[in-house]
């Protein structure tokens, strides 16, 4: 959430930045909400006033034991008067929280302008894609040849957009989730966190998902609870209502859960195959930083989500999203590409954001140069390193034999039974 004195200081500067994104800021209604709240506000102070000053006026005429029925008649008739003005005040300050909330992040000046994903800029590249000398499968048909893929015992289970795995595929996705936990403790200093995959409301309205995407979710209707779409949520709002001393900075969290999307909007988008599924397992990175710090924060996030691909020596390409195509709560957004030979096109695996002080707002959560100094916001930052399905699809296309067998990755085989799983 942005700070509201900037919404309320200078609205037409931020309506500037914020049509970048393709975002109206409606000044007018806003202006007019906060000409509203002044003025309840103004007026539930004089009415507390005049019936503090009368209660006051009630005790020294009763020490000198003078009439206050007409005291007391006032005080009540300013009672009620309060009551009214203070349900119109929490009417407004409501509708403007609501307004606020509906309302995204400012980008960071190096975020390029453009309307959406044709705009965004490619930063690097990494690794060259393979040249077969045989017909390319995709992993769908690899992973139906070799028995490890079900997509019709999971639509007969749960519908479509799911999938089963099998045998040595399933233990290649377990391998996977695993050598990344490992890669992100020990190389790069992260803690592991094992959290709930079960939330309330306020975790999704921590992180900036509430309410803006709240088609997005499965509820569980018999309570307040959603299963988390990203362990993002979960692992942010650890940081909610608290204060860091500064030596605790950076802190930086891991964790592999299930990650469950209704997929709203996206009819049509990548019906074959584990790309685009309601469930699949992501490994998620996030940090607390200090502000001056985010930035290069966000950097050093990025390197450790690539590092993972350079390991398992798959290509990819790096790109900064433009002002369109950058998430709701994020200020700046990186998405590494992973090279897929069975869609001969480099597809999302990752995508890494600073989303500065704004889901720090929401949280409250805050840190402290020195134990008397004044709490501030801390930022936060997440990023996927990595999604352990699209992970799965680029071994599975990237290590195809002509006989449609899959060679498992160096960095993999201590984490596997087989370095070849065939048909």
């Amino acid at each position: 959430m942005l700070d509201p004195k900037l919404l309320r200081q200078n609205p037409q500067a931020l309506a500037v930045q914020l049509a970048r994104r393709g975002f109206y800021l409606d000044t007018n209604y806003l202006n007019e909400m906060e000409t509203q709240r002044r003025d309840f506000q103004i007026k539930v102070q004089d009415l507390q006033t005049q019936r503090n000053q009368i209660s006051k006026a009630i005790g020294q005429a009763k020490a000198k034991g003078e009439e206050v029925e007409k005291l007391l008649s006032k005080v009540a008739d300013l009672g009620d008067e309060l009551t009214y003005a203070e349900r119109d005040l929490e009417k407004i300050q409501a509708e403007l929280q609501e307004f606020h909330c509906q309302t995204p992040n400012l980008l960071d000046g190096s975020v390029p302008e453009g309307k959406n994903e044709a705009a965004n800029v490619e930063v690097r590249r990494w690794g060259t894609p393979r040249v077969f000398d045989f017909p390319v499968q995709d992993h769908v048909a690899l992973g139906e040849g070799l028995g490890g893929i079900d997509f019709e015992s999971a639509a007969s289970l749960s519908g479509s957009r799911f999938s089963v795995l099998k045998g040595s595929i399933a233990r290649l996705h377990r391998a996977l989730g695993q050598f990344m936990l490992d890669f992100h403790v020990q190389q790069h200093g992260y803690q592991e966190v094992y959290v709930p995959y079960l939330v309330q409301n306020q975790a999704l309205f921590g992180t900036g998902q509430l309410p803006k995407f709240r088609e997005d979710f499965f509820y569980l209707n018999e309570k307040d609870l959603c299963l988390i779409p990203t362990a993002e949520v979960p692992l942010t709002n650890l940081a909610r209502d608290h204060i860091f001393r500064a030596e605790e900075l950076p802190i930086k969290l891991v964790a592999q859960t299930p990650c469950f999307r209704s997929e709203a909007g996206s009819y049509g988008k990548d019906t074959r195959g584990m790309i685009r599924q309601h469930q699949f397992e992501k490994v998620e990175l996030v940090q607390f930083v200090k502000p001056a710090d985010s930035f290069a924060a966000l950097e050093e996030l990025c390197d450790h989500a690539q590092r993972i691909l350079q390991a398992l020596e798959i290509p990819y390409r790096v790109v900064l999203l433009c002002a369109g195509d950058t998430g709701f709560s994020a200020a700046k957004t990186y998405d590494i590409e992973v090279w897929l030979p069975g869609q001969n096109a480099y597809r999302e695996i990752s995508s890494c954001s600073n989303c500065t002080d704004f889901q720090a707002r929401r949280l409250q959560a805050r840190w402290r140069e020195t134990p008397n100094a004044k709490p501030e916001l801390l930022h936060t930052l997440n990023g996927s390193a990595l999604a352990i399905g699209r992970t799965l699809v680029a071994v599975m296309e990237n290590y195809q034999d002509k006989d449609g067998n899959i060679r498992i990755p160096l960095a993999l085989q201590k984490y596997m039974t087989e370095t070849l799983i065939i048909k």
